[in-house]
């Protein structure tokens, strides 16, 4: 005991401070805010702790502008590449080319139609393979409908977002569609017999029944004017029990639907094989040299016939070379006036002053320059601008 009382007091002194020395400030720690936690905020230290050792002052911190934040502007775009390989800036990465989801997205792209000689339209049909010619379920704003592949599916760049393919025909999808058949010459009866008793100023084309029951019903129909149609539509869906659509169509698509045989003896072009119409005008008739005669240049559906436009590229090629009609020219027999054209056969036949006519080839004839016009200027040879220099 004697031993251990002098050690004591020697380690109590060495933490003893000398007299007149202050105790160092404890460190206090920051007070929490109230967060979302709900817990209460912490006292404030006293104002002996707080005194040169506590927070800043607050009013200096108020004094300080918070910093104005700004969003960074995006950069300009940049100008399209004309040679179209930017369509796939947008794929993502990871992304697969074949989803078809975004524009200019790599897709898996089919050619469907819906008629014999309709418009083909461009379908995704996914991951699957698709060869012309067969038969498909498609989507459509009417539901889905059974098409054919007109065009084999190929991957290829697309700018817009299109239908889907949903899957191959079956064999239920064909006989539900023959049903439809039978029902779709039940509702034109139905619907031309209640035009003429409504004695509406209208023609009934053609009646498209969905595949899938529950959607609507289209009705095609021709008339030249506005037509009140609405005490028929309640009767159709009265006796349908569907959602029932008016469709007014010109007088091309009702040709290009009922068919027919036109002047040249074959089936209209419009019904077998065109897929869609292209402007005419009558100057086509007359630069093709036939008669401006309606019922020559009409055809079943009573406008100019689409032919007209199969040879207007050639006839337009051909005549570059021809003068004009009413043209003077001067020929192997003598000045005259052009009154005919075979262009087909570059042949001119033209009208003496003396009387008469006779046809020459084309590359015989000089075009004379009408009277006081004055004849261009030549160039100046060589020579002369050698001797004015």
């Amino acid at each position: 005991m004697g031993e251990r009382g002098p050690a004591r007091s020697a380690e109590r002194a060495q933490h003893e401070e000398p007299p007149g020395r202050e105790p160092p400030a404890r460190s206090v720690p920051a007070p929490r805010p109230s967060g979302p936690t709900g817990d209460a905020p912490l006292a404030r230290p006293s104002a002996e702790i707080d005194s040169g050792w506590g927070l800043p002052d607050e009013s200096a911190a108020a004094a300080e502008p918070e910093p104005t934040l700004r969003p960074t502007e995006p950069p300009p775009p940049e100008p399209r590449d004309p040679d179209g390989d930017d369509v796939f800036l947008e794929l993502g990465e990871g992304e697969s080319p074949a989803a078809g989801a975004k524009k200019g997205a790599l897709t898996n792209v089919a050619g469907i139609k819906f008629r014999p000689a309709g418009t083909i339209h461009a379908y995704d049909a996914g991951d699957a393979s698709y060869l012309r010619g067969e038969r498909v379920v498609v989507e459509s704003d009417r539901g889905p409908i059974v098409a054919t592949v007109a065009v084999g599916s190929r991957r290829q760049p697309t700018l817009d977002v299109l239908r889907r393919i949903v899957r191959p025909a079956t064999a239920a999808d064909e006989k539900s569609k023959e049903r439809n058949g039978g029902k779709e010459r039940e509702a034109y009866l139905f619907c031309k017999q209640r035009i003429r008793d409504r004695n509406l100023a209208m023609k009934l084309t053609r009646v498209e029944y969905p595949l899938a029951a529950g959607n609507k019903v289209l009705f095609y129909f021709a008339s030249e004017e506005r037509v009140d149609f609405r005490e028929l539509v309640k009767d159709l869906a009265q006796r349908l029990k569907a959602r029932i659509e008016m469709r007014q169509i010109g007088a091309r698509d009702e040709a290009k639907m009922v068919g027919g045989i036109g002047a040249c003896g074959r089936e209209l072009c419009c019904s077998t094989w065109l897929p869609a119409f292209v402007p005419i005008s009558i100057k086509m008739a007359k630069d093709q040299g036939l008669p401006l005669n309606p019922s020559k240049v009409s055809g079943q559906c009573g406008r100019l016939k689409c032919c007209l436009v199969y040879e207007q590229d050639t006839y337009k090629e051909m005549r570059k070379g021809l003068p004009k009609m009413g043209k003077r020219v001067s020929t192997p027999g003598g000045e005259g006036k052009v009154v005919e054209l075979d262009v087909l056969r570059q042949r001119v036949r033209v009208w003496f002053d003396e009387g008469g006519s006779e046809t020459f080839p084309a590359d015989v004839i000089t075009l004379l320059a009408p009277p006081g016009a004055r004849p261009a200027a030549s160039a100046p040879s060589s020579e002369d601008s050698e001797t004015d220099a």
